[in-house]
């Protein structure tokens, strides 16, 4: 009887794709959800054929040098891979997977949500009915901005941020997008999306941000606080990609002085930790990491872990290996 790869699961899955990983592997799973401590994530490495670890889940250079001789592969749960030292998993001859591409609609709703949310401030509304301050309509109160006939600056054209921008378009907001080569012609022509090589001068001349690119080495801070200095006082700025593309306490300190109309974020550099003047102002929606957070997507999520892993057991490349062309 051919033994059965131990797999290491660091995080709480749905109930269905742990029934599926019990099934087909010996699956160690993580019934309390609690993220693992360091020393739980290299005692796994050594002990497991496969980990499936979460974004949650740090595997720099040191870490990944303490796995043991058995690790083969590494099935990240999740679309990205930025908290996975990839040269140094590749240089120690392990696959890496991931998550692609069945988050995109979740995600682009929930930034077309904040797009909405914040200009509109349709969260202030809500707490001030919960807090008792609505005193019926009134013609000068809670006074927002429309949002059609607004220029959109979508940083970072992949799959995400195209669904954003179809999204937008139906609202009437103008689409912009800095990526690092235009999209396909008709895709641009569909859109009526105009491409702008220059970040700088896409930043300046927009109304609304949407940070919609992956957190590489690249995109680490690429809203630095010269760029952010460049946004209008009037502009808002979303981001549902990862906190770490964007100069947080920069960000933070401007929306507290005003420079900068509003913000909509469900990401943060520091998570778990929330900065705290973003937690004071007022001109600002936060959301717990939750725009891809639906049941739908957390199973094909699941899915594609076990695809990758059973096709690697079974000698077959997996589908969403990460290979160098992609960093």
């Amino acid at each position: 009887m051919v033994r059965k790869p131990v797999v290491i699961v660091t995080r709480k899955l749905p109930d269905v794709i742990e029934t599926r990983l019990r099934e087909l592997f010996d699956a160690r799973l993580n019934d309390a959800d609690k993220p693992f401590s360091r020393a739980e994530l290299t005692g796994a490495l050594k002990t497991c054929q496969i980990l499936v670890p979460t974004i949650t889940d740090r595997l720099d250079a040191s870490v990944l040098a303490e796995a043991g001789p058995d690790l083969k592969m590494i099935a990240n749960y999740a679309n990205g891979f930025d908290n996975i030292d990839i040269t140094a998993a590749l240089a120690k001859g392990l696959t890496v997977t991931n998550t692609p591409g069945v988050l995109t609609n979740d995600t682009a709703d929930a930034t077309m949500a904040l797009i909405l949310a914040v200009p509109r401030r349709f969260i202030e509304g809500a707490e001030a009915l919960e807090h008792g301050g609505f005193r019926g309509w009134s013609p000068t109160w809670m006074l927002g901005h429309r949002i059609a006939g607004k220029r959109l600056g979508i940083v970072g054209m992949g799959r995400i941020g195209e669904a954003v921008a179809r999204r937008a378009k139906a609202f009437g907001l103008q689409i912009h997008y800095h990526n690092r080569k235009p999209v396909r012609a008709h895709v641009e022509t569909e859109l009526e999306a105009t491409y702008w090589e220059n970040l700088d001068q896409m930043l300046s001349r927009m109304d609304i941000i949407s940070i919609n690119c992956p957190h590489t080495p690249a995109t680490y801070r690429l809203l630095s606080a010269r760029r952010l200095r460049l946004l209008k006082p009037t502009a808002i700025i979303i981001n549902t990609a990862r906190g770490e593309i964007i100069d947080e306490d920069c960000l933070a300190t401007m929306l507290e002085a005003g420079q900068i109309a509003g913000a909509g974020l469900d990401v943060y550099e520091r998570e778990p930790a929330i900065h705290p003047k973003l937690l004071k102002a007022k001109n600002v929606v936060l959301l717990p990491h939750m725009a891809s957070a639906t049941r739908e997507g957390r199973i094909e999520m699941g899915e594609k872990v076990i695809i990758n892993i059973k096709s690697f057991v079974d000698g077959h490349p997996p589908p969403d290996r990460v290979i160098p062309a992609m960093l």
